[in-house]
């Protein structure tokens, strides 16, 4: 994917991405434990994590999900 349409803002959107449940579930759980992996020298990070996850469903309805039956692609 070329992204060769110029510099994209602070505040523009960069990318749209439709998620599974399942997919949501793992990004979301991933997001999590980077965010608390995350040291007080890394607040700007720390910030922008926060803002990605403050954009998904809430962690109760993420907790909700269930992938055990999720097949893997062939």
């Amino acid at each position: 994917m070329s992204m060769d349409a110029g510099p994209i803002g602070p505040d523009d959107i960069a990318y749209r991405l439709e998620l599974t449940p399942a997919q949501l579930k793992v990004t979301f759980t991933a997001l999590r434990i980077f965010f608390d992996d995350l040291g007080h020298d890394e607040a700007d990070v720390k910030s922008v994590v926060r803002a990605v996850l403050e954009k998904l469903p809430d962690e109760h309805d993420v907790r909700s999900i269930d992938i055990s039956g999720v097949r893997r692609p062939q």
